[in-house]
């Protein structure tokens, strides 16, 4: 547990902390051949888009060469890549280094999961993924916090150099008590034409996606990614039917629990991961929360997940997972319909740990926000240990790490696409709302979109009526981004009560 839980939980925690440090490496670091913003962009997305690519890749060699063996490989190189950014002279080297970083997370995360499948058999094995939803999402808390201290009290290199005590952890764990898992059945060499393919269509649409928002589809490259992903997941499906030996079998998806949990998984953690992202700008750059009051209102969605985890799972392991998987995703339906009533006059938190008269939050962090975080923490713990549970016992146990990635790289590219559909859908609401609240403001000005931006602070030179506007147009579009995300959630739940049985 303490290898495959680290194994993860790493990657989950380098991601959030690595956020929060962000405006500091960008402030420190020189850049002499990139610019400090695109810089800034290829730290975070270009390490997502690497990790996605790559997914499948690893958990196919994961199958293939063993779980101890790829797990070892992927936390030398993931604890070596850290100390290379941890070490970096210049935003340029930590891009690479960051990149290189992201090739050896793919190696963890499926390795991991399959670590337990291999372990673990019957409710023995749903209560193990209940533990390790747990642990990962203390990750996920901590990583905000964490940062936010490492960075404002220490250096934002510490960031990177904090995963090194971790991989030596779950180095020796590995050693002392895990032995090998190898499979008996005798395969082809491994299909490299499948794997550079699946690595185009996973990475061409994540890195366009994710380009393309940012650089508000003004921009060729992402176009051109886009293209080449696209056309790769068309030719993949069509390249694995009539290989001998595939890289991902089709077959594996005529399994109705693999099948489904897919599809839901593509949809839920779609609106989760858009959702998350936009709620930590609304929160500071719309309402004026500070960056730890915005972090901590978090904080019982996370508090919820690692208390309730292992029980859902153990209760799911003895139940069956259906009801959960169909009662989780409403839940956390209700919850986005509750904030998005949040006023733009809700009163922020701004929390500044020198001032412990600002410790308490307002009533309307406790109205608006806070009911919020508790149903959600309850939705999110019924969803991830049966999720995961049903996942793994609806593939072979010699495909274990594959059918993992698979999840793992579907879940990843439901946060590019639908963030980039939301995002279009929003920054149309915001800057038509605008022009309706502001007589004679041209919304699709260049300088006013320099100015303002969807769920982003507008700066204090502008003037008091567009600053009012902006709030106003910003929580309408924070509010239409909730309600996409409740429809897919909605949508999920469906699919799951569809198409699983007891």
């Amino acid at each position: 547990m303490t290898a495959a839980v680290l194994g993860s939980a790493i990657v989950f925690l380098d991601s959030t902390v690595v956020n929060v440090a962000l405006k500091r490496i960008g402030d420190e670091l020189p850049a002499n051949v990139i610019g400090v913003l695109e810089g800034q962009t290829y730290v975070n997305s270009g390490y997502l888009a690497v990790l996605a690519a790559l997914l499948i890749l690893g958990g196919e060699l994961s199958d293939r060469y063993g779980r101890h063996r790829i797990l070892s490989i992927g936390l030398v190189a993931f604890g070596l890549t850290s100390a290379l950014c941890g070490l970096a002279p210049s935003l340029e080297a930590l891009v690479v280094f960051r990149l290189l970083q992201g090739a050896a997370a793919a190696l963890l995360v499926p390795g991991s999961l399959a670590l337990l499948t291999s372990t673990f058999g019957g409710p023995a094995r749903a209560r193990a993924f209940g533990v390790w939803a747990s642990a990962t999402s203390a990750a996920v808390i901590l990583g905000p916090l964490l940062g936010g201290f490492v960075v404002d009290d220490l250096s934002w290199r510490l960031a990177f150099l904090i995963n090194l005590p971790l991989v030596v952890v779950a180095l020796v764990g590995l050693r002392r008590g895990v032995p090998e898992v190898t499979t008996t059945i005798v395969r082809q060499p491994l299909d490299w034409l499948g794997s550079l393919t699946v690595v185009i269509a996973v990475g061409g649409l994540a890195f366009g996606l994710i380009r393309g928002q940012q650089r508000a589809w003004a921009d060729s490259l992402a176009w051109v990614a886009l293209g080449l992903g696209a056309v790769a997941a068309i030719a993949f499906p069509v390249l694995m039917a009539r290989r001998r030996d595939p890289l991902v079998p089709l077959g594996l998806f005529r399994d109705r629990g693999f099948a489904v949990i897919n599809l839901s998984t593509f949809l839920i953690y779609g609106a989760l991961y858009v959702v998350l992202g936009y709620q930590g700008l609304f929160l500071q750059g719309t309402l004026g929360y500070s960056a730890i009051g915005a972090a901590l209102v978090g904080l019982p969605s996370g508090l919820l997940l690692m208390v309730l985890s292992t029980r859902v799972g153990t209760l799911a392991g003895r139940l069956g997972p259906r009801r959960f998987l169909l009662a989780g995703p409403l839940v956390m339906a209700g919850a986005f319909l509750w904030l998005a009533r949040i006023p733009a006059n809700s009163a922020p938190w701004t929390l500044n740990l020198g001032q412990p008269g600002s410790f308490l939050p307002p009533p309307s962090t406790l109205i608006d926000v806070l009911p919020t975080m508790v149903a959600f923490g309850i939705g999110i713990s019924l969803v991830v240990a049966p999720l995961t549970s049903t996942l793994m016992s609806s593939i072979p146990a010699d495909r274990a790490g594959l059918g993992s990635a698979i999840n793992n790289a579907i879940s990843r590219l439901g946060q590019p696409l639908f963030g980039a559909l939301i995002f279009i859908a929003i920054s149309a609401s915001f800057y038509g709302g605008l022009a309706e609240r502001v007589p004679g403001l041209r919304a699709n000005d260049a300088q006013l979109r320099a100015v303002v931006a969807p769920l982003n602070a507008v700066p204090p030179a502008t003037s008091p009526a567009l600053t009012l506007a902006a709030r106003e147009a910003s929580t309408a579009a924070f509010r239409l981004a909730l309600l996409a995300a409740a429809g897919l959630l909605v949508a999920g739940s469906v699919v799951n009560g569809v198409g699983l049985r007891e």
